[in-house]
């Protein structure tokens, strides 16, 4: 077999064989297959695309490229969520202690933040003490003790993946939509959950900016998983602004113990409602979506979804009196509101430079090894329908870099649209798929 004839082949439009991904993706990861071949047959399947089927081979193929994490240790069916990343997105810091306190294992692998989009680990690592290095013993023992354990991904997960986006990155085929399905599902199957809910973003503050686009990923992600002999699920939830009000590491914590108790903002506690609920089902804790959304309730009513983060906090070396006293958490030095513009009602929020400011501000990262702030980012004071008077705060920005403010005010100011109509609100769950049985 040739790297030539399999890039020839596909770049005729041809359907490849498992046992030549398998050869392209094993070459490359050892690097018998250098950079310039694998970037051609990239941009190949860019303009090609894949079958459904060579989807999977190559999901599969990376998946198994490096190591996979052997979860069997830990009792009862492990089911793990996935966000293709937005702004605000808080989801895990509730899920997870929420889903446990259900009865359904959550045993999570999480990354940082990049860009415009946060990361779980650096959200959680705002809490003083916490740690996500866990050693394997101690992810499983949290796991098979309390239900929920989060942590780093290994870079020896899906080596692959890795090496195959630093090519996407710089030869302009990231947006390839077999692509994208197999760099995602390949790091959660190598991960080791028995089940598998994707939250696809669809928006501006999103990779996918069209709900089209949104839903096609959703579901080929499902078929691949279950293709791979896994059960998954998909929504495809609303990023035409950011989730809830918080944008910022600290900020979020705050928010998503706010929603444990109950009483965080409507949009954050439903779409963990909608994610939860696809969690238990195909956990196995409910035999549908209406029971497990009331157990759902009940859980964030009765305490004991806050009660599980506490000791979900406790177990990773964090201070589990934030619950109570959300005031340890860093604070930034400056708060400065961003006044609006008009009178009116807000038509338009973009996302993307909502979250571009909250990393100017501090609280991303430009480049992977950037230091953050854990106290910066920004409170939304006005989403999408509200009424707005000309000079009233659209935003309020933390940061203790006070040379970041006139900037970040200044694209926190441009992401708003105001209009003398009040517009209808975005839906926020657009579609979901699986675990309706």
């Amino acid at each position: 077999m040739r790297p030539y004839d399999i890039i020839l082949k596909k770049r005729r439009g041809e359907e490849l064989s498992r046992e030549e991904i398998t050869f392209l993706v094993d070459g490359f990861t050892r690097g018998d297959i250098p950079d310039y071949q694998m970037s051609a047959w990239c941009m190949a399947v860019f303009f090609q695309g894949m079958s459904a089927r060579e989807t999977r081979d190559l999901t599969i193929a990376m998946a198994r490229s490096g190591e996979t994490v052997d979860l069997s240790a830990i009792r009862g069916v492990k089911v793990d969520k996935h966000s293709t990343g937005g702004v605000g997105d808080k989801t895990t810091l509730v899920l997870a202690p929420l889903v446990a306190a259900a009865g359904v294992p959550v045993a999570k692998m999480s990354g940082r933040g990049l860009g415009h989009t946060g990361g779980t680990l650096d959200k959680l690592e705002s809490i003083p003490g916490f740690r996500v290095d866990l050693s394997k013993d101690a992810f499983v023992r949290n796991v098979n003790s309390i239900g929920v354990a989060v942590v780093g991904q290994t870079a020896a997960v899906a080596p692959a993946d890795k090496k195959l986006y630093a090519l996407r990155d710089v030869t302009a085929t990231v947006d390839s939509m077999p692509l994208i399905a197999s760099s995602v599902c390949s790091k959660k199957l190598a991960c080791g959950s028995d089940a598998i809910v994707f939250d696809v973003k669809a928006g501006s503050g999103a990779f996918m900016k069209s709900d089209e686009d949104a839903v096609a990923l959703a579901r080929l992600m499902v078929e691949i998983v279950e293709g791979a002999g896994r059960r998954a699920a998909a929504v495809v939830s609303d990023m035409s602004q950011p989730l809830g009000l918080a944008v910022g590491n600290a900020l979020e914590v705050r928010e998503a113990i706010d929603a444990l108790r109950g009483q965080g903002p409507p949009d954050l506690i439903e779409l963990c409602l909608t994610l939860g609920s696809l969690m238990l089902v195909l956990g196995g804790a409910a035999s549908d979506t209406d029971r497990a959304r009331e157990l759902l309730g009940r859980l964030l009513e009765n305490g004991s979804a806050l009660a599980k983060f506490a000791e979900f906090v406790a177990a990773q070396g964090g201070d589990a009196t934030v619950c109570e006293r959300p005031e340890i958490l860093p604070r930034a030095a400056h708060t400065v509101p961003v006044p609006s513009h008009a009178s009116g009602y807000v038509s338009a929020i973009d996302a993307e430079r909502v979250g571009v400011a909250a990393m100017i501000l501090g609280a991303g990262r430009r480049v992977k090894d950037e230091a953050i702030d854990p106290a910066a980012g920004l409170v939304v004071e006005k989403k999408i329908g509200q009424e707005v008077a000309a000079g009233e705060p659209l935003a309020l920005l933390h940061t203790n870099n006070a040379a970041s403010i006139e900037e970040a005010s200044r694209l926190v100011s441009s992401a708003y649209t105001i209009s003398q109509s009040p517009p209808s609100p975005p839906l926020l769950v657009k579609r979901v798929f699986g675990a309706q049985r």
